[in-house]
């Protein structure tokens, strides 16, 4: 019979997921994705300023930079 080797352990440490920062990223997707000028779902239907759909997709963008800045972490050993 052959000898098999023993594997080595996973040297690289394992990455974890933060749960508010996931849910930054959502809710940073979705106000894009409803307040969009000109595309935004919101803005199909109803009549919105652009004060209000401008300011909403700014905030959409700033939640998603925070989100995927603190997204992964490394795991603790």
């Amino acid at each position: 019979m052959a000898k098999t080797t023993k594997q080595e352990p996973n040297s690289k440490p394992g990455k974890r997921i933060r749960f508010f920062s996931v849910l930054l990223v959502l809710l940073g997707a979705d106000l894009i994705l409803l307040f969009a000028p000109g595309v935004g779902i919101l803005n199909s239907i109803f009549y919105i300023g652009e004060a209000i759909t401008w300011s909403a997709v700014a905030a959409g963008l700033v939640l998603l930079v925070f989100g995927f800045r603190n997204l992964y972490t490394k795991r603790r050993s």
